[in-house]
């Protein structure tokens, strides 16, 4: 039999390690200072080990760290576990495949599943692991399934960082003729469809759940014309039957009436046909157009403003009669302008924001 180990250390008293276990949120270590006060009490190392639940050997090895280390020493240790599959270079690597997607002439699918995935690693690290697994890493790497935002196949990603560089030089061209000392709004503007066939918005539901939401499948459809400027947490907005250089002057004469006396705004649009200057359209005196780069929404916070008001007014909606949809369409956007603070929160873009 091992001979008992004795406690050196002597910078807690038995009242104090009782009183420290009391306080532990470690299980194990509250044990193993009770153990240690009863030795110090001088009750024998048997007792002391079974009233502790573990055996005289345990408790010798937990004396040895007690006097190595003190009480950091009797603190539960977690077991290292099996040793990783992948290095921290090879999960690093790991999330940029799955971050820029498979290539389809590649891997010939169009998007990954841990299926997928399960073969290009063994196929790239030469290491084999259930799919499950997969699962794992991908919720390890900060990494989920989202729906993904569309884009045009003929955006061009240079353009639209150019076009945020040289902003202040596109607007200073755009208000040439105006005085320096004319104050200047950014406004944003868009156009939005809403109808009997809306979108449907996410909603919490239980995992592995498909919940159900109502959709009218009728077709019946009027047009918000928005327009935000972040800066003031103002908007305007007129609601339309159509899409069309009528319906844009009209948009543009309410712009008008909510821009600051003597002050000029410089909205930023997309190139549809009935943004486009010259022809029929009608630009107030104290409005100027900044379009956009070709299939570039991402720069335009009109589109953000849109998907928030379908997720939070005009989803899951059925109107019966056009009256009704043109009541939702301004209560919606009612809703948006009485609230300054989310326009600002919307809205706001750091590039945007170029003093003249």
């Amino acid at each position: 039999m091992s001979a008992a180990i004795k406690i050196t250390r002597i910078d807690h008293a038995p009242a104090e390690l009782r009183a420290l276990a009391a306080k532990s949120d470690d299980a194990g270590q509250a044990r193993r200072l009770l153990a240690i006060a009863m030795i110090h009490d001088g009750v024998s190392r048997l007792d002391a080990a079974r009233q502790a639940g573990m055996d005289r050997q345990t408790l010798r090895d937990w004396v040895h760290r007690y006097n190595h280390a003190g009480l950091d020493g009797l603190v539960s240790r977690k077991p290292p576990g099996a040793r990783a599959k992948l290095s921290e270079a090879q999960m690093a690597e790991l999330r940029e495949l799955v971050i820029a997607g498979p290539d389809p002439n590649i891997h010939k699918v169009i998007r990954w599943r841990c299926v997928d995935l399960r073969a290009e690693v063994t196929r790239r690290f030469s290491v084999t692991v259930p799919e499950r697994t997969i699962g794992k890493w991908l919720h390890k790497l900060k990494l989920t399934q989202l729906q993904p935002r569309p884009y045009h196949p003929r955006k061009d990603a240079a353009a639209q960082e150019a076009f945020k560089k040289n902003f202040g030089a596109s607007l200073k061209q755009a208000l040439n003729g105006c005085t320096a000392a004319t104050p200047v709004e950014i406004w944003f503007q868009d156009e939005a469809r809403v109808g009997q066939k809306g979108s449907l918005s996410y909603v919490w539901a239980p995992v592995g759940s498909r919940p159900p939401m109502l959709r009218d499948n009728r077709h019946d459809t009027a047009y918000i014309f928005g327009a935000i400027c972040p800066a003031r947490g103002v908007g305007a907005a007129i609601i339309a039957p159509a899409a069309n250089m009528e319906c844009m002057n009209l948009h543009l004469a309410e712009i008008s009436t909510q821009v600051a006396p003597g002050s000029i705004a410089a909205i930023i649009c997309d190139g549809a046909g009935w943004h486009q200057r010259g022809g029929d359209i009608k630009l107030p005196d104290n409005i100027v157009l900044l379009p956009l780069p070709p299939y570039a929404p991402e720069l335009n916070p009109m589109e953000n403003v849109w998907d928030y008001l379908r997720a939070n007014k005009l989803s899951a909606c059925v109107w019966d009669s056009y009256d009704e949809i043109l009541e939702a369409c301004a209560e919606a956007w009612n809703w948006l302008v009485d609230d300054p603070d989310r326009i600002r929160s919307i809205g706001t873009r750091e590039w945007a924001t170029v003093s003249v």
